[in-house]
């Protein structure tokens, strides 16, 4: 394993993304559009317990479906470099794959941190509750998982794939689910029997429940906090050994 290998790929990742200015914008607009439009929208009429406000609750969810989308979207970044022949050249250089793929994995988390954490400042421009000193470092390790999670997911999805127009179409097949099924935006114990019982499965949820409790949320977390650490920790780390493997697989 190159540490050098691994940072010249994070610091590509890095400069790809900062000079694409509209990528970050509409990374930034799409969750805030749903955070303004439908945190005004069914504000009105959802109860929460000890009468918190509804953009307190849906913020956590949108900063989780920001990083969920952002995250396993960074795999596109590995067809693309299939498509003009940057892979190929890194497939047969004296690194190894493993090498290549935490290049990526760190790359795009730190895309997707960012993401969340301007999403989470806007939010709180606009009113929402936000975290406390130690509340700050435990959303941010809430981030970092999950988004280590889901761009493994993503980097392992793109090294089965060659069109890059089919990758957001299997992605979004994916993630959707995941996310409507996570209590993003709706309580769970609002929901029924069937649902809850994929949430329980559904990783996002601990992920977006980790969130609400270190921002403080009134009645969340609905599981300790170290079972939603524990759960998206063996998520991650099935995720970058599929990745891993499948990375392994890749032709050249």
């Amino acid at each position: 394993m190159s540490a050098q290998a691994i940072y010249v790929l994070w610091l590509r990742d890095m400069k790809w993304f900062l000079r694409a200015k509209a990528r970050i914008i509409s990374m930034i607009m799409m969750p805030f559009l749903w955070l303004a439009i439908i945190g005004m929208g069914l504000g009105a009429v959802t109860t929460l317990p000890g009468d918190e406000p509804y953009i307190n609750f849906l913020t956590p969810g949108i900063v989780g479906m920001a990083i969920l989308f952002g995250a396993t979207m960074s795999g596109i970044s590995v067809l693309w470099d299939k498509q003009f022949g940057f892979m190929k050249e890194i497939l047969v250089a004296p690194v190894s794959r493993i090498s290549i793929m935490l290049g990526k994995v760190f790359g795009g988390t730190t895309t997707s941190i960012i993401q969340g954490l301007l999403l989470l400042l806007v939010a709180g421009l606009i009113g929402a509750k936000m975290p406390g000193f130690a509340g700050f470092f435990l959303v941010l390790l809430f981030m970092t998982i999950l988004a280590i999670g889901f761009v493994s997911l993503g980097l392992a999805i793109a090294s089965r794939i060659e069109d890059p127009i089919a990758f957001p179409l299997v992605v979004n097949f994916l993630i959707m689910p995941l996310f409507f099924t996570s209590g993003a935006i709706f309580p769970l114990s609002t929901a029924p029997g069937w649902l809850k019982s994929i949430a329980h499965i559904n990783p996002v949820t601990y992920g977006v429940d980790g969130l609400r409790g270190a921002i403080g949320v009134s009645g969340y977390p609905e599981f300790p906090l170290w079972l939603d650490f524990a759960v998206l920790a063996i998520f991650s780390l099935a995720m970058i050994l599929l990745g891993a493997y499948l990375f392994k697989k890749m032709k050249a």
